[in-house]
């Protein structure tokens, strides 16, 4: 029981420097995109016989931006503990929807608001287990074949090169995973039957890790300078000193 107050004391403790660390646009982006990402979930934007997209893919693409350039400065350890912040806060937000949702109110018919924000409890599980391994694929992808370019491992090619790899794979990994969960497994049951396939999943996690690696090729650039300033202003570096990312 000692060893446990004091692994959970340390965690807490790390966790705390590094949320401290990291610039809070990136921290707030972060957290903001994952929270939509489960609310736009709800709808499905396309559907035909091969493919099938839900509304979460137009953002999904700043979180896993947001995880690469901590990813890149912090190590993916330090990716993985900010990604579960952001889904503890994504469960936290949920929770304050759904007691709202079910207040009863006399000023008017909020029953169409009441079911948008009231969420669909296996939407925020599907949503939740999806994103979570992704994340930990995403950052563990991206620092290993950033570190494969020994000669330069913080050069552009390098941030390039994991960036786009490990968004396509993690981005397919938490759209397959999703799909299957929430529209394969769960739907048919609670809602009337309406379900997509498994060939839709998979084209719906392909076609949707396509469109996000497009959208995260258009604005990494940014995400590359912002890591350059992050070098060279030394942010985070009360972190960093402490928990040297290369044992991670």
């Amino acid at each position: 029981m000692g060893k446990l107050k004091t692994w959970i004391n340390n965690e807490l403790i790390e966790t705390k420097i590094l949320l401290r660390s990291i610039p809070a646009l990136v921290v707030t982006l972060f957290v903001v995109s994952v929270v939509c990402m489960n609310i736009l979930a709800n709808k499905t934007i396309f559907q035909n016989y091969f493919i099938a997209l839900d509304g979460g893919t137009i953002i999904s693409w700043l979180s896993f931006m947001c995880m690469d350039m901590i990813t890149k400065h912090f190590g993916p350890r330090s990716s993985n503990r900010v990604a579960v912040f952001a889904v503890t806060v994504n469960l936290f937000v949920c929770l304050i929807f759904y007691l709202v949702s079910i207040i009863p109110s006399n000023a008017g018919d909020y029953t169409a608001f009441n079911e948008l924000i009231g969420g669909t409890w296996f939407i925020i599980f599907g949503s939740t287990v999806a994103f979570l391994v992704s994340a930990v694929a995403n950052n563990i992808i991206n620092w290993y074949i950033g570190k494969g370019f020994k000669k330069n491992p913080d050069g552009k090619l390098s941030y390039f090169m994991s960036t786009y790899v490990s968004t396509f794979v993690g981005q397919f990994i938490d759209n397959l995973i999703f799909s299957i969960i929430v529209f394969n497994w769960l739907a048919p049951i609670f809602w009337d039957g309406f379900h997509w396939t498994i060939l839709q999943c998979i084209t719906c996690a392909l076609t949707g890790a396509v469109f996000e690696l497009v959208m995260e090729m258009i604005f990494s650039p940014i995400g590359y300078v912002m890591l350059k300033r992050w070098r060279e202003d030394s942010v985070g570096s009360e972190y960093l000193n402490k928990y040297n990312p290369v044992k991670t």
